[in-house]
């Protein structure tokens, strides 16, 4: 009971770190857009996305060299499928998300769901080997040159919609306060979510539940905690370019760069994902590539949406236990 109670404070107390981190991360990372004149959008794809995704980058790592596999796997397919349905939805109901007309997201959203595609793929076998951690990161190096050269194309853009805004450069921020502040956000996401990883971990396990299982829900929403706070303090803070990039980055990097590069240090073995886990993850791409073009908004009623069949996934897993 003890302990119990111990992992609870635990989680409460990694809960308020996240959120204070993702604060200052949004921050520099907003900063450095506008010093730089890069948009906040490959700043989300980029610099924001590599950072909320070390949570998944540890815990399915040290799940692949422990021989647990379907952890290290579900980890990541929970992880983007609450990336794609929790954390848009959630940000859209704290404040709708105005979608920028262009082709520059609807590519992003492709590279998303095509790399989700090509996992689903390498996963048939039941086994990802280094062959296929090759691929996936040939695929992730492909995404920071195209990332680059949105960059070097997009710094015009930014700028205008730096003097649209305020006519600042960063926010009077200094490089060394920009790159503290950077650090620190990043330690408080990355430290507090694996603080709630171990706390939620310990609890899930001590009720019974299966790693696959764990992995899918307590560790895909626990190693997802800073991509949430990250997005959804983007979002109240109007950087919609942020929030979304984070997503959308985020869910590349995790399947490309997380599970490339684990697969390739160590083959994994995955026997525990079902056809409606990869059903869901890829379904939720689709169904956001599809809805964009057509609306360009996410309101709080496409937020709850988005929420609702998030929760009935997760109901789907607790039923099937």
């Amino acid at each position: 009971m003890e302990n119990m109670l111990l992992d609870i404070v635990l989680l409460i107390v990694g809960t308020a770190i996240v959120l204070w981190g993702a604060d200052r991360f949004i921050d520099s990372a907003s900063a450095i857009a506008r010093r730089w004149n890069i948009s906040e959008m490959v700043i989300g794809l980029t610099v924001v996305a590599i950072g909320t995704s070390l949570p998944e980058f540890v815990v399915s790592f040290f799940s692949a060299v422990q021989d647990s596999g379907d952890m290290s796997v579900g980890n990541i397919v929970g992880s983007n499928v609450f990336n794609t349905l929790m954390i848009v939805g959630c940000s859209a109901l704290m404040k709708p998300i105005l979608i920028p007309r262009g082709i520059i997201l609807h590519r992003d959203m492709l590279l998303s769901l095509g790399a989700a595609f090509v996992l689903w793929a390498m996963c048939s076998d039941r086994m990802l080997d280094r062959w296929d951690g090759m691929v996936l990161l040939v695929f992730f190096c492909m995404f920071m040159g195209y990332a680059y050269y949105i960059a070097k194309h997009s710094r015009h853009y930014a700028a205008e919609v730096v003097e649209e805004k305020d006519g600042s450069q960063g926010d009077g921020y200094t490089l060394r306060r920009i790159l503290v502040l950077l650090v620190i956000g990043l330690a408080c996401l990355v430290g507090g979510g694996q603080l709630m990883v171990h706390s939620a971990s310990s609890l899930a396990i001590a009720c019974g539940m299966s790693e696959g299982l764990v992995g899918l829900t307590i560790l895909a929403a626990g190693t997802s905690l800073p991509e949430l706070a990250t997005s959804v303090v983007a979002a109240l803070k109007g950087s919609k370019d942020l929030a979304l990039g984070n997503v959308l980055g985020s869910n590349i990097f995790n399947i490309c760069l997380v599970l490339g590069s684990t697969s390739l240090l160590r083959p994994i073995v995955v026997t525990g994902m079902t056809d409606v886990d990869w059903s869901v993850l890829i379904g939720s791409g689709i169904a956001l590539l599809l809805y964009v073009p057509v609306r360009h908004r996410f309101g709080r009623i496409e937020g709850a949406m988005l929420v609702l069949a998030y929760m009935a996934f997760l109901t789907w897993l607790i039923i099937g236990i």
